[in-house]
């Protein structure tokens, strides 16, 4: 086998661990779909059965270079399985009716969507939701998000993306949920949850695709679509849990990624797509490709396309988004027997399978209802919930003499490239969002502020000294318009502005197109033209807030030694404009906490706190010492710290204790700690629960998250936190794979932060 790799032959030995130890599939619990299934597929022609495995663009709106064409034609002919980027009932109902009146079998289309962080209500961005820390927030956004997209005609959902990212360069870190394991696994269930609600054929509730199948968070360089080498032990403790935790939520598609694994692509590599997904974890739901991805397989090197087509569909995957590799090659290469009818037959029941659990076949058109599109779309509920979600994903960064928040008397002068902007407000992958009609911030002021607070308004620079930087940082509608005036001109004339004020908010850092797909930086800094507005607007002696925009953590280190005030306010969604007011006028008291950690400087990333240690550490609060761990030119220290984030209150831990000592497993233990408001304002809290496994097998992390619970505080105000522990939650991937606790001393943290915590010892006794 030219395209076995090794580690599918090292691997192939090890199906049967505990990665999951999946019970064996039992047989189809719904006969009736079987039955349905099985006489549908006995006749199918070949040329149908792999019409069924063709996903096209509509081409209202790709995520590609490549635009589907001739869509009808081929629907008519019983080429087309899927369509992907057309919506409204209308035009859903169009093209349905060609499938289930104008085809020999009338077989129904199922439609996909990019619906990565809301639909028509957006939601602020994955990364940024990530931060409230808050499951059923991320749920129900996942339910609106279902229920609106559902309303427009839609049943399948490109989402979640659960890849885990250490990398702050990589421009779709903003898509997912940061670097931890554990908050990643929850969100993705959260989300899987609130996509597929109890019942796929429900009328509101739609199929998650989950992606990307797999370690595409680790491309190399932090370079999108590049290289992924991952050691095993790394692959199954750190990174492929949040796919696994999707799919056990009940899942029913999931979606390869672009990078190669062990020197296969993803989209070719069977080990992936059938030994692990479908043996070790017992997959049984629908295996779609990522854009073109196929296609992609030549210049990865594998083979022309009807070569790189048989290797991905036996590799185990089932449908082709947009190359059409399977339309026109999968029949020759049956014939030439480099496919199995049998292999065909199987891609096509699951494809079959997912449109009958839609309820496509009792209904094609359950999903165009137009009075629904006209009432369950921006309803005001969803726009008051967007506005929540999105004060709750704010990380207030520092706040030095308590600037924020704002008292709305006096004047505020507005400025920054990303303080009139609408366009920007969502953020990336918000495909669906009316750009032309979401407010900005300066808009979002004037409402808040009320005729007490004067709001003044200056561009102040331009997003990028480079006009093709700034062109490539503002795509899809997010332009930001230039000053061509000299920069001296235009920074003077918002010094002028900022010192008629009380007070300074700069919009600042990233555009929403500066991160997500296809948009890698190596420099992870505030472009330096904002900078020299920053610097001028401090100079004034003003108290200066800086508002921050940004799609990734960014390396702030001047920033946090020089501003007052930093507000992250990601980028929001729909209410963003709302919702930022919200926080710095103090109506909401900011919660967030970073899920992925802010270095120093790019040169530290990969920078992570689950880190493992080395033989030659540098000892805790050194800052340099030869022969050990660090760098000549700055600390090993991140500048904030994954779990970090101020409010407008404190809150003080104390008194960590632990039921026990030690503990059997079959046993458990409880950690209590009694969490205090200190401040004089209502607050909510992340109180989080980390383990360190002190001796192993094989080297372990320094601390991993096992645990974290939100609550909320009146001034004066504590609450006792409980935690049990467990064997589940102390067990890992040996060098051997297996899935195992080893007896043996441990550590506690419990604290706001991975950083700032109280720990405690325990100990799992041997049986």
């Amino acid at each position: 086998m030219k395209f076995l790799s090794l580690l599918s032959l090292s691997l192939l030995l090890v199906v049967n661990t505990s990665f999951g130890q999946q019970k064996k599939a039992a047989p189809s619990a719904n006969k009736k779909m079987d039955t349905f299934i099985n006489n549908l597929m006995s006749k199918m022609t070949l040329d149908e059965k792999i019409g069924q495995l063709n996903l096209l663009t509509g081409g209202e709106a790709t995520t590609g270079s490549v635009v589907s064409t001739d869509v009808e034609s081929k629907i008519k002919n019983g080429q087309v399985g899927g369509i992907f980027s057309l919506t409204t009932p209308a035009r859903i109902r169009k093209a349905q009716e060609i499938a289930v009146q104008q085809t020999r079998l009338k077989i129904p289309i199922i439609f996909g969507q990019d619906v990565i962080h809301g639909y028509k209500t957006t939601f602020p961005i994955p990364l940024a939701l990530s931060c409230s820390w808050d499951m059923t927030l991320i749920e129900k956004t996942a339910r609106i998000a279902a229920i609106e997209a559902t309303a427009d005609g839609l049943n399948w959902t490109f989402s979640p993306m659960v890849d885990i990212s250490r990398d702050p360069r990589w421009g779709r870190i903003s898509e997912g949920s940061g670097e931890d394991t554990f908050l990643g696994s929850e969100i993705a269930k959260a989300m899987v949850r609130g996509y597929q609600g109890d019942d796929l054929s429900k009328y509101n509730t739609m199929m998650a695709c989950v992606k990307h199948f797999a370690l595409y968070g680790a491309a190399e360089a932090g370079r999108d679509y590049n290289t992924t080498d991952m050691s095993l032990d790394r692959m199954y403790n750190e990174y492929l849990p949040p796919y696994k935790a999707a799919l056990d939520a009940g899942a029913g598609s999931i979606m390869t990624s672009f990078n190669d694994i062990n020197g296969v692509p993803a989209t070719a590599n069977k080990w992936l797509m059938t030994d692990l997904l479908r043996r070790q974890w017992g997959f049984k739901g629908m295996v779609v490709t990522d854009y073109t991805a196929v296609n992609e397989l030549i210049d990865h090197g594998l083979g022309d396309l009807q070569t790189v087509s048989a290797l991905s569909l036996n590799a185990g995957v089932d449908m082709d988004m947009v190359g059409e590799g399977f339309l026109t090659t999968l029949k020759k290469s049956v014939q030439q027997g480099k496919v199995k009818q049998q292999r065909i037959d199987a891609a096509c029941r699951l494809v079959l399978e997912a449109k009958y659990k839609l309820g496509l076949f009792d209904d094609p058109f359950r999903y165009c209802n137009e009075e629904r599109a006209k009432t369950e779309i921006l309803k005001p509920e969803h726009l008051a919930f967007a506005r929540k979600a999105a004060s709750e994903s704010f990380v207030l960064l520092k706040n030095d003499q308590h600037i924020l928040p704002l008292k709305k008397t006096g004047t505020i002068a507005l400025i920054g490239p990303l303080a009139n902007t609408g366009a920007n407000m969502p953020g990336t992958w918000s495909v669906n969002s009316d750009l032309a009609n979401t407010k900005s911030l300066l808009q979002g002021m004037q409402t808040a502020a009320g005729t007490e607070v004067k709001i003044l308004h200056s561009l102040g620079s331009n997003l990028l000294a480079d006009a093709q930087y700034q062109e490539r940082g503002t795509m899809f509608g997010r332009d930001i318009p230039r000053d061509n005036r000299p920069e001296a001109e235009v920074i003077a004339e918002a010094v002028k502005l900022a010192q008629q004020a009380d007070v300074v908010v700069a919009a600042l850092g990233e555009s929403s197109e500066m991160s997500g797909e296809a948009s890698s930086r190596t420099d992870i800094e505030i472009p330096e033209v904002q900078k020299r507005l920053l610097q001028a607007l401090l100079k004034t002696g003003k108290p200066v807030v800086l508002v921050l925009f940004t799609g990734r953590p960014l390396a702030l280190k001047w920033e946090n030694e020089n501003v007052p005030a930093i507000l992250n306010v990601w980028f929001g969604g729909t209410e963003a404009a709302n919702a930022i007011p919200d926080v710095l006028f103090g109506a909401v008291n900011p919660s967030g906490k970073l899920t992925a950690t802010f270095p120093q400087n790019v040169g530290q990333v990969p920078l992570y706190y689950a880190h493992k240690n080395t033989g030659r550490p540098l000892a805790e609060g050194k800052w340099f010492s030869k022969f050990r761990s660090n760098y000549l030119d700055v600390s090993n220290d991140p500048l904030y710290p994954f779990g970090y984030g101020l409010s407008y209150t404190t809150f003080a831990y104390s008194n960590l204790k632990l039921s026990k000592n030690s503990f059997k497993a079959g046993e458990s233990i409880t950690a209590s700690i009694e969490v205090k408001n200190t401040g004089t304002v209502e607050g909510k809290e992340v109180v989080q629960l980390y383990i360190q496994d002190l001796v192993g097998s094989s080297t372990r992390p320094v601390k991993e998250l096992k645990g974290f619970q939100k609550i909320s505080l009146k001034p004066g105000e504590s609450k006792t936190v409980s935690f049990k522990i467990t064997e589940e939650d102390l067990k890992f991937y040996n060098t051997a794979l297996k899935f195992i606790a080893e007896p043996g001393d441990f550590k506690i943290y419990v604290g706001g932060n991975s950083r700032d915590v109280i720990e405690a010892k325990f100990v799992l006794a041997p049986l």
